[in-house]
């Protein structure tokens, strides 16, 4: 291999990491934590410089929960690859039928009851638990917050179990408390979920099988307002002139996520809207409540 080929595979490499981080919604700080590697290593990685051993790859990769083939790879898998041409050529109305067959014939869909059962989706500042919680009161049913249930299920602390378990475990204890939501919710549930859950493909699909799942959606600018307003810059940093990277990261992982979130059964827009004008928005998004 060529210096100048060796330099455009290490870009690419570094280009890979830094997208998986952003779509995990991870620092560099976290990142380092979790994989064992220096921040400056890591830096030096996404920007294309220096080797990088199996490894150190395999740290990385492991502490973004995937495999390291999918750090490598950014081809689908041959099967899906063929199924995805062929959902391609159908329009709207066909693909809506191609879902529910799917689901039914290979037992994805989980039919009973996940109509009644809201997923609110998105990054943090779209207002999904001020307007989660105003739903479910105006439909009768329960509101949770999937990271109080999650902490439920690991029987401590967020922070405990990126701490003792790193991602992969937090992802584990996440599907868990998925599937008993679903189980003692038959009858219907508004809940709020992480902004990261479109980025895992196993934990997604989970989601999408069980509950409604609703985008909701807003510019970047006010996703920024609304968490500062919260008083909760979780991750971004907030040390002095950090505040112009903080946007710039809140920019890259809304558009790391954007293809994933639309994958929601249904979009909801907050900018520029009221509480109240959005609230109405959501409650025609989703599909009517039971009669008690």
């Amino acid at each position: 291999m060529s210096e100048s080929e060796s330099k455009a595979t290490l870009s690419e490499l570094g280009a890979r990491v830094r997208a998986w981080r952003s779509r995990r919604g991870m620092t560099r700080k976290q990142l380092a934590a979790d994989s064992g590697l220096s921040e400056r290593f890591l830096a030096d990685v996404e920007g294309g410089k220096g080797n990088v051993s199996i490894n150190s790859l395999e740290a990385a990769a492991r502490a973004l929960n995937i495999s390291i083939l999918e750090l490598m790879q950014d081809a689908p898998r041959p099967a899906l690859a063929r199924v995805q041409g062929l959902l391609g050529r159908l329009d709207d109305t066909q693909l809506d039928q191609a879902y529910g067959l799917l689901g039914s014939t290979f037992g994805l869909s989980d039919a009973s009851g996940r109509e009644q059962r809201v997923a609110l989706i998105g990054l943090r500042g779209a207002g999904k638990s001020t307007l989660g919680g105003q739903l479910a009161a105006e439909r009768g049913v329960p509101f949770i917050e999937l990271d109080r249930e999650i902490e439920r299920e690991a029987g401590t602390s967020m922070n405990e179990i990126l701490l003792l378990h790193g991602q992969a475990g937090y992802r584990r204890y996440e599907r868990r408390a998925l599937f008993r939501i679903a189980e003692d919710h038959p009858g219907g549930v508004v809940m709020t979920t992480g902004g990261s859950i479109v980025s895992e493909r196993e934990t997604f699909d989970l989601l999408q099988s069980r509950f409604y799942c609703v985008w909701l959606k807003a510019s970047p600018e006010e996703h920024m307002a609304r968490v500062v307003a919260q008083g909760d810059m979780r991750p971004f940093d907030t040390t002095r002139g950090a505040t112009d990277e903080a946007m710039e990261d809140i920019r890259r992982i809304l558009a790391s996520r954007e293809a994933l979130y639309a994958r929601a059964d249904a979009v909801v827009d907050t900018a520029a809207r009221t509480l109240k004008q959005s609230l109405k928005d959501l409650e025609r998004a989703v599909p009517q409540a039971r009669a008690a």
